[in-house]
């Protein structure tokens, strides 16, 4: 008795759109959640050379909250390339004017850092407010980020 192992094609993903609520969470563990929304890891036909990951919408960017002190201690960092030229934010004033950066860049950390990386990175879609405009799309409400 001998049993195969099934995997995606490239065609077959069906990509279902989900609309995640961030008010309250913690970065971290939304930023995990999202992530494994993204690559189809909650998904039984789980395949990691096919992009079959849902499209997540992340609404509510604004109110994502750091745990302890990290506002004033962690730094969002860029190098420029150039001699001297490391780049220093404060996540106190990356949080304050851009909320969505500090989510982008901490889900970037958690998918493959290649091609199918920035693939998956496409199906992201925050917005600081309550509203966004992929109400065509049909989206679901995913309850599986927890609010803690």
């Amino acid at each position: 008795m001998s049993r195969q192992t099934t995997y995606l094609k490239v065609g077959e993903a069906q990509k279902r759109w989900v609309v995640v609520d961030a008010e309250g969470q913690v970065l971290g563990r939304l930023a995990t959640h999202v992530a494994t929304l993204l690559r189809g890891k909650n998904r039984a036909k789980y395949t990691p050379h096919v992009n079959a990951g849902d499209v997540v919408i992340v609404v509510n960017a604004d109110k994502i909250r750091l745990t302890g002190d990290k506002l004033n201690q962690k730094f969002l960092k860029h190098y420029t390339g150039y001699p001297g030229g490391l780049k220093e934010v404060p996540y106190s004033k990356v949080m304050a004017l851009h909320p969505e950066k500090a989510l982008r860049r901490a889900v970037w950390g958690m998918v493959p850092h290649g091609r199918m990386g920035r693939a998956v990175l496409r199906s992201l879609k925050i917005y600081v407010g309550p509203d966004h405009p992929h109400v065509a799309q049909q989206p679901v409400r995913d309850e599986g980020a927890k609010k803690s």
